[in-house]
């Protein structure tokens, strides 16, 4: 990839897109196509078409989603599912019929079966019932990375996917109900210490496992993926199998979480679990076997990641 291509960012104000803006800005990339969801409607498929068609973008990388929390995936599952299959459906497409070079797909790993062997592989992928809270999300999650290694069987295109750990940093969504883990704790925690709260309820009993990973980490973990060679990504996929695990390989518990976010905001409370709220799935720690291999490792470690994501928190 070179620095005159020009590369598309589709959803570049998320949680996932402005890290990958952040990273592809500080390697001297700035010829960037970026637009709103004002500015284009991505399960339009014919405001698509005529982006790519207008545009020529050489590079894509897929960011763009409707995220959510448990609570979020069950009250809206049709919109889960219809969104966002027609954004990758409508992208993906494009993308071919427009001749991009390469395109990178980003999933999560919500796409692995509930009961699952712990650290998930790749190659668990539709080997079992799918955890129920978010199982939309997770199918248009799968048919994303199916649509991608269709294309690539049937019309040799280079279309990669990454499959991203929870994540959380700079520009997530911070409302206390439709949110994911991390953001929903430090507004609690915030608006605790902010209101002198003497208790902070958590969602569910705090034994459940996740793993973390700080946004910068993924952005740059995208990158070293899209840019590799396309042999060497060949020799570690398979072409019904390509997509590639993005994480720390480390898990915690809820309530240890809960507790570096209380140490971080500095709140000196009570913290208690709310055992009528569902937990989702007992643990969730993928293997990167797959990209440590590659030769990328993460660098964030939770409680720096949390610091760096409170401090800007604090001052927007």
């Amino acid at each position: 990839m070179n620095k005159d291509d020009k590369v598309y960012i589709a959803g570049h104000r998320g949680l996932v897109g402005s890290a990958i803006l952040r990273n592809l800005q500080s390697l001297g990339y700035n010829n960037l196509l970026l637009k709103t969801h004002k500015e284009l409607d991505l399960t339009s498929q014919s405001d698509v078409q005529a982006l790519f068609q207008n545009e020529k973008p050489d590079y894509v990388l897929l960011a763009a989603a409707k995220v959510g929390g448990i609570h979020a995936n069950n009250s809206f599952p049709a919109d889960f599912i219809y969104e966002n299959i027609m954004i990758q459906t409508n992208v993906i497409n494009a993308a071919y019929q427009n001749k991009v070079k390469r395109l990178l797909f980003l999933g999560s790993t919500c796409i692995y079966p509930r009961k699952v062997r712990q650290p998930m592989r790749e190659d668990a992928l539709l080997t079992d019932t799918l955890e129920p809270t978010n199982e939309p999300y997770a199918l248009a999650k799968i048919s994303g990375i199916k649509l991608c290694e269709s294309y690539n069987r049937q019309h040799g295109t280079d279309f990669r996917s990454v499959m991203p750990t929870n994540l959380y940093g700079i520009n997530d969504n911070f409302h206390p109900e439709n949110s994911h883990v991390i953001p929903a704790l430090m507004q609690r925690f915030h608006h605790a210490k902010i209101n002198r709260l003497k208790e902070v309820k958590v969602w569910g009993s705090g034994k459940a496992m996740r793993e973390f990973l700080y946004v910068d980490d993924m952005a740059s973990a995208s990158i070293f993926v899209l840019m590799l060679d396309k042999a060497l990504y060949h020799e570690n996929t398979k072409p019904m199998l390509s997509h590639i695990n993005i994480g720390t390989g480390k898990d915690i518990t809820i309530r240890e979480v809960a507790e570096k976010m209380a140490r971080v905001i500095g709140y000196d409370g009570i913290i208690t679990f709310d055992s009528s709220k569902p937990d989702g799935a007992p643990r969730k720690l993928i293997d990167v076997t797959r990209l440590n291999k590659l030769g990328w490792f993460y660098s964030t470690d939770l409680y720096d990641g949390l610091k760096k994501t409170y401090e800007w928190y604090s001052s927007v």
